[in-house]
């Protein structure tokens, strides 16, 4: 028996060439559980499994893919039957496990996490890591007090996977969100997805000496970092909080961090979407499936295929993919 995947291999040369193969069932690694997989979805990883670089993967020959839903085929564990809907995020799957970029995958049962009610396999991947990444930033704010009212919340990044769930999810909520985006023409599509300000890129990240700023939000989902992150955290209202995802501007902040921390009760919250406890995973997900805003959702995917793959990898390190990319690994 075989199935299709993007496989990626390296060369005695050390360069990295992906492309679509049928790989014979037997080479699937070891797990409890044997998933046909029916969606996954492009993230900022998977573009560096992809690439020449390679750095996230261990051991090739690879099948990359950080997330995936489709229904349970085999399964040596009690909790889940053949016919099951299930989700997996995280666990360092298409990174050093093969992951969802193939139309099997076999993987350990406490990874995975039903589907709840309200999602479909495609919806879910529609979510995928950057949704729930989003939901567990939301949730992390919320358990330290951000409710509707308060201010406007900040999302950096916003025009991203995990910006753009956070803001039709933070809108849907009833939040007053400001989008931040280096690309004007990207005002009419955060619009769309519920911001009610657009904030320039260029406004947080000029650097200044002033140790704080004007108090002006009352939350923020930083998925940036660097220099921007450093502003953000000036301009935060007394006693809350910031959601810092990524680092794709640089692990260095800059400013006398120590100030806000100190005279203002500013609290920054690492969010982890890897290694999260099982009953984390399950709370996150139950609140996508009755909380997120699926119209606009749908508003936010580019469908893809395995063959997409290796030209779409190469335009999310550019910064050229916006919104969700779903990949029907069947099609």
């Amino acid at each position: 028996m075989t199935f299709k995947a993007l496989l990626v291999e390296k060369d005695e040369d050390g360069k990295t060439r992906a492309g679509v193969q049928d790989i014979a069932e037997d080479r699937l690694p070891e797990g409890d559980v044997t998933v046909a997989v029916e969606y996954s979805t492009l993230n900022y990883k998977d573009g560096l499994c992809i690439g020449p670089g390679g750095g996230l993967v261990r051991e090739y020959p690879h099948v990359p893919g950080i997330d995936f839903a489709g229904t349970v085929e085999d399964s040596a564990d009690d909790r889940y039957k053949p016919g099951d809907k299930v989700v997996l995020t995280g666990w360092r799957v298409g990174e050093i496990h093969w992951g969802g970029y193939a139309q099997k995958a076999r993987v350990k049962a406490d990874w995975l996490v039903p589907l709840p009610e309200g999602l479909t396999t495609r919806r879910a991947m529609a979510v995928g890591t950057a949704g729930f990444t989003a939901m567990l930033a939301i949730m992390a704010l919320e358990d330290h007090g951000l409710a509707p009212g308060q201010g406007p919340v900040l999302v950096t990044g916003a025009a991203g996977g995990v910006g753009s769930v956070a803001t039709a999810t933070l809108a849907a909520l009833g939040y007053e969100v400001a989008a931040v985006t280096g690309r004007p023409e990207q005002a009419d599509y955060l619009t769309d997805l519920g911001a009610t300000q657009i904030v320039p890129r260029d406004e947080l990240t000029e650097v200044t000496r002033k140790p704080l700023e004007r108090e002006t939000w009352a939350g923020a989902i930083d998925a940036v970092a660097g220099a921007m992150l450093g502003r953000v955290l000036k301009q935060m209202m007394y006693g809350k909080s910031v959601a810092a995802i990524g680092l794709a501007g640089g692990p260095a902040i800059e400013g006398a961090l120590i100030t806000p921390f100190i005279l203002r009760g500013v609290n920054l919250l690492g969010i982890d979407s890897v290694m999260r406890p099982y009953d984390d995973r399950l709370r996150a997900w139950t609140r996508i499936g009755s909380d997120l805003p699926m119209d606009k959702l749908e508003a936010m995917v580019q469908p893809a295929t395995l063959s997409d793959l290796p030209a779409l990898g190469k335009d999310i390190l550019k910064g050229q993919v916006k919104g969700r990319v779903v990949v029907d690994v069947n099609a």
